[in-house]
């Protein structure tokens, strides 16, 4: 789990495996979720954690080409992340999913909310307390992207809850 006191390379890696977690995550809810839009907000959600998972992949493979020849395919086939971003242990966020066959999208969504706001939170947490400027930018970098993911579903949230009205017809 980060702590900030990590260098860049570290940070990487972790937030490589909480990035590669929440897709996961994210994936198998796109499947469990009970109505459909429920199923395609996660899926959205997790295409975007995908990208973001090949984003770091980039930035480590251009980082080790300046110190070593690594692959990071091996590394990638190996990882087998525990948390996911935000610091919840995945076995925490997997007991939960038997829930999401019976949650509404309003309930869905405001769980997917809580979550991107944990990852947010973590991120900013970490680019307070890390001295290392590059691992504050790339913390700066990824709170972007979450600030993105909960403006998606505030949007869905209340698109979802004006049809649930009868006002989005």
């Amino acid at each position: 789990m980060l702590t900030g006191k990590e260098d860049l390379l570290q940070s990487l890696i972790e937030i490589y495996l909480m990035e590669k977690g929440i897709n996961q995550f994210y994936s198998e809810l796109s499947v469990k979720a009970k109505s459909s839009e429920a199923r395609k907000t996660f899926t959205a959600l997790a295409n975007w954690e995908a990208e973001h998972v090949r984003h770091i992949q980039n930035f480590y493979q251009t980082l080790m080409d300046e110190r070593d020849p690594a692959s990071f395919d091996e590394f990638a086939k190996k990882a087998r992340p525990d948390v996911a971003e935000g610091g919840t242990p995945l076995t925490e966020l997997e007991r939960k999913t038997d829930e999401f066959r019976f949650l509404d999208d309003i309930g869905a969504i405001q769980f997917a909310l809580n979550v991107e706001a944990d990852e947010y939170n973590l991120y900013r947490k970490l680019a307070d307390k890390t001295d290392d400027s590059n691992v504050k930018a790339l913390c700066k970098e990824f709170m972007g992207w979450e600030q993105d993911h909960i403006k998606y579903l505030k949007k869905v949230s209340e698109n979802t809850e004006e049809t649930s009205k009868g006002g989005g017809q």
